[in-house]
């Protein structure tokens, strides 16, 4: 199964996203106009400024069909700002900035500091085998407080920023403080990818049992 996975192309890596997304066995489209919603399985939103890309959401009338498609289930994967933007509380934001919403976290923009603040670590993440990811993190965000309903995936292990939350999910929604994209490793973008398809073989399945009514031993197997 190969999920169609859009990228929000308003601001940020967007060609780092599309060619990881690709190379994780996804096709990946971009994604500018609430239309373009319709067909995707997914959404990457790429890191940027949050409160850039809350504006440029709704100048192109795109921030309350996404928030719709979200809430329905749409499976989504915010990194760096894109985390922002899928928080549902946010700390250190402007006046009047808006977030998609969908992961109950509470968010620290800015929180380790300013451009020349950015760091590279090795981080542990859980659904992530193998070695540690290696993760680039440019005037990032972290995860001030994690409500009962996400699950943290990791933490910076050392130096001054140790025990910082940096990854986190929520059923469909996956994001990081950090920057897969601009590294080279895709196994954030595979682990998204595998999130997808997993959601699509649910819709299946209910679509399936909807259309019959009853649960036969070819649903529960498939």
């Amino acid at each position: 199964m190969k999920p169609t996975i859009g990228v929000l192309a308003l601001q940020g890596d967007v060609r780092e996203h599309v060619l990881a997304l690709e190379a994780s066995g996804a096709d990946a489209v971009l994604v500018r106009r609430a239309r373009e919603l319709e067909d995707i399985d997914g959404l990457v939103i790429p890191g940027g400024e949050s409160t850039t890309i809350d504006k440029l959401l709704r100048a192109f009338e795109l921030f309350e069909p996404l928030q719709e498609r979200l809430r329905a289930g749409l499976p989504a994967y915010g990194s760096c700002a894109g985390m922002i933007l899928l928080a549902d509380r946010v700390l250190g934001g402007i006046a009047g900035q808006r977030t998609l919403g969908g992961l109950d976290i509470t968010v620290r923009r800015n929180a380790f500091g300013r451009q020349v603040d950015s760091f590279e670590t090795d981080l542990t993440i859980d659904g992530i085998p193998g070695d540690p990811v290696h993760a680039v993190f440019i005037r990032a965000p972290w995860v001030e407080q994690v409500g009962p309903r996400a699950e943290v995936l990791s933490a910076v292990s050392g130096g001054p920023a140790a025990g910082r939350i940096v990854a986190v999910r929520q059923g469909g929604l996956l994001a990081t403080s950090f920057h897969p994209e601009v590294t080279g490793d895709t196994r954030v973008h595979k682990l998204f990818v595998q999130i997808v398809r997993d959601a699509l073989q649910v819709r299946a399945l209910d679509l399936k049992v909807g259309a019959t009514g009853v649960v036969t031993a070819e649903t529960k197997g498939s």
